[in-house]
């Protein structure tokens, strides 16, 4: 059965199997489109499928952390043909197409899109790892020194998160096609395969649920230890406040130039002044502690 594999899409030898194979132009515009969503569509002369690997590259904005990427895989499989149109440089499309040509039936195209459906869904398993070491660094920064700088991770994490469910929902579209539509090519013998598939698809959507849950309870914790540290600062400087209010107001008495004031005439009102100043603030302060203001 022939193989061919395409590295363009925009390739003319895709026009010339579109016509040898009766490829219908819709497939051959969804396979030369940057971004088609995940799907499967079968007729009766082949199945068409759209399928996204991921792998993890250097993030641009930070060097030394990556970030997951997703690319495009689009396959054409007929009763006896095979057409890959594939992105070389992407490590998980390459170990799909080796994993395909060493394990395959070269004269079974369903067990070729078998397990290049499923060398990419068990990539996911790795992304989902990596989400899993963020959210865990990111929540020990939280309690460590909460700072807008870790606002933004998380912020950048949810919508990470949200792109990878966007794509497992129609992974799982996909495999639920190939498992029901009669016309798939996947037949009876593939069909536990791809089931099982299926269940990792969902197992995965489990995983980025939890992981949107933690990164909602860290977003909870880090708002939290804002408003903590907050409070702290505002109880501090209530505290100096008050403090500084005996002192604030005996001064202010004494400075209006008003007769009579006790010690008014003595050499010494200065320092009893002092004295009564520096009374009335320890008097407050073990008021403050007695009622553990600090």
């Amino acid at each position: 059965m022939p193989w061919y594999q395409l590295d363009d899409p925009h390739d003319p030898k895709l026009d010339e199997l579109a016509r040898q194979y009766n490829l219908h132009p819709l497939h051959i515009e969804d396979a030369r489109s940057e971004d088609e969503s995940v799907k499967v569509d079968s007729g009766n002369l082949y199945t068409f499928a759209v399928l996204k690997p991921v792998y993890l590259k250097p993030d641009p904005d930070a060097p030394t952390e990556q970030m997951p990427t997703f690319t495009t895989i689009d396959i054409f499989a007929g009763k006896d043909f095979l057409i890959t149109v594939v992105d070389p440089v992407c490590p998980a499309t390459t170990e799909a197409l080796e994993r395909a040509r060493r394990d395959g039936d070269g004269e079974h195209p369903a067990r070729l899109l078998y397990l290049i459906l499923d060398t990419i869904v068990d990539r996911y398993f790795s992304a989902i790892d990596h989400f899993d070491d963020r959210i865990d660094a990111l929540e020990d920064a939280i309690f460590d020194s909460p700072s807008p700088e870790i606002l933004a991770q998380v912020f950048a994490i949810k919508r990470e998160l949200i792109g990878l469910r966007r794509v497992l929902v129609n992974t799982r579209d996909a495999c639920l096609h190939l498992q029901r539509d009669p016309n798939t090519i996947i037949d009876s013998e593939h069909q536990l395969y791809v089931r099982d598939t299926y269940d990792h698809v969902a197992r995965l959507l489990d995983s980025v649920e939890t992981q949107r849950d933690l990164l909602n309870n860290s977003l909870d914790i880090y708002l939290t230890s804002v408003s903590n540290r907050t409070n702290e600062v505002m109880k501090v400087l209530t505290v100096l406040g008050t403090i500084a209010l005996p002192a604030i107001a005996i001064s202010g008495i004494y400075g209006m130039n008003l007769k009579g004031l006790p010690f008014e005439e003595s050499p010494h009102g200065a320092l009893f002044v002092g004295f009564l100043t520096i009374m009335c603030t320890v008097l407050l302060l073990l008021v403050l502690r007695r009622m553990r203001w600090f």
